[in-house]
């Protein structure tokens, strides 16, 4: 991964928040991800929501897998704590950290391939152990460090640029923390930042684990088997000096809506998305009728965005193992390790 540090050279007169830091102090390095890619968008979502909510930066720990999706936390939050796990197994490490390291406030970035193909398992365990943690799936439908393959959320019906239809049918994240009993679910776009920010923020303040799913276009993948200018066909008949692709730039995708509507939206490669956002007397506390309403919609040919789906009640997995609340590294060993009698005593409880 490469790391372009950012120049540090900022206006005198930008606002600060209750910490006294700018929006700059929430930034990371430079990001290598396309011109127009909606993980750039994200990214700054995730800065404003972190920077409106006076969150210390060393007190933020990020993680996240493999993927296009797993680079961005490179590009925020520059002092935070961190962690690149390998392909689908960043709730794990999460779990563990968070267990571990309660009091700090953590962010999980991860991919449609990361999340719901490789880490599917994984996405579900965490998901039903209520781990405190804001989950943010960066959706698009593809593969796009590998060049564009369908990913395990591409919706039927769908073209890739090498002419292929998709014909399986897809694993909606939404649909499937709603199954699961996730106690919070939100979905959003990428290029509407008035919609995403608040969700954010809802999901940093909520006691257990929040899943955003944010549909996030990818703007490049083109690297077919049929193009003489691919990777396959460059090493079997050039001499390599370097590998390199030529991305055209394109502009980032936004959009603005009031509740209860629906806006179509017409992404780089021609196809159109509708978005509709939840009514304002929308109730996110009923988890069956916010199943039914995501696949009324869902066959309506919409993509509901907005807060979907809030369980304020449950326990996170720190109170369903009755943890104490002493974070477990700050325990001392004669704490964590009593000894033999102490593990004898504890053994008559299961004999």
């Amino acid at each position: 991964m490469t790391y372009i540090p950012k120049p540090r050279v900022r206006h005198p007169d930008l606002p600060t928040n209750a910490l006294g830091l700018t929006r700059r102090d929430y930034e990371g390095s430079m990001s290598t991800l396309c011109a127009g890619c909606g993980h750039d968008s994200i990214t700054a979502a995730i800065i404003e929501a972190a920077w409106e909510l006076d969150l210390e930066p060393h007190r933020v720990a990020k993680v996240s897998g493999i993927g296009c999706s797993s680079k961005t936390p490179t590009y925020f939050i520059g002092q935070a704590h961190g962690f690149n796990a390998v392909h689908g197994r960043m709730p794990a490490i999460a779990t563990g950290a968070q267990a571990a390291k309660p009091d700090l406030d953590y962010i999980g970035v991860s991919g449609d391939g990361d999340s719901l193909a490789i880490g599917l398992g994984q996405l579900c365990h965490v998901m039903r152990r209520n781990v405190d943690m804001l989950y943010v799936l960066e959706n698009n439908g593809v593969y796009g460090l590998t060049k564009g393959q369908f990913s395990a959320s591409a919706d039927v019906g769908s073209r890739a640029k090498s002419g292929e239809v998709n014909r399986q049918e897809p694993i909606d994240p939404v649909l499937l923390g709603l199954a699961l009993g996730a106690t919070f679910v939100a979905r959003s776009f990428s290029g509407d930042k008035g919609q995403l920010v608040p969700i954010l923020k809802a999901g940093l303040r909520h006691r257990g684990f929040a899943l955003v799913d944010v549909i996030s276009p990818c703007v490049a993948f083109n690297d077919h088997a049929d193009s003489t200018k691919s990777y396959l066909h460059t090493r079997e008949h050039l001499e390599e000096a370097v590998a390199a692709d030529l991305i055209l730039p394109m502009a980032r995708i936004s959009t603005s809506y009031e509740p209860g509507t629906v806006r179509s939206v017409t992404l780089h490669d021609g196809s159109t998305v509708h978005f509709r956002k939840v009514p304002d007397d929308f109730d996110p506390g009923d988890r069956d009728r916010v199943y039914a309403f995501v696949r009324e919609r869902q066959q309506a040919g919409e993509i509901p965005t907005g807060l979907l789906h809030l369980n304020a009640d449950a326990q996170d997995h720190n109170g369903v193992l009755e943890t104490v609340e002493t974070p477990l590294v700050d325990l001392p060993f004669h704490e964590l390790c009593p000894g033999e009698a102490a593990m004898e005593e504890l053994m008559k409880e299961f004999r």
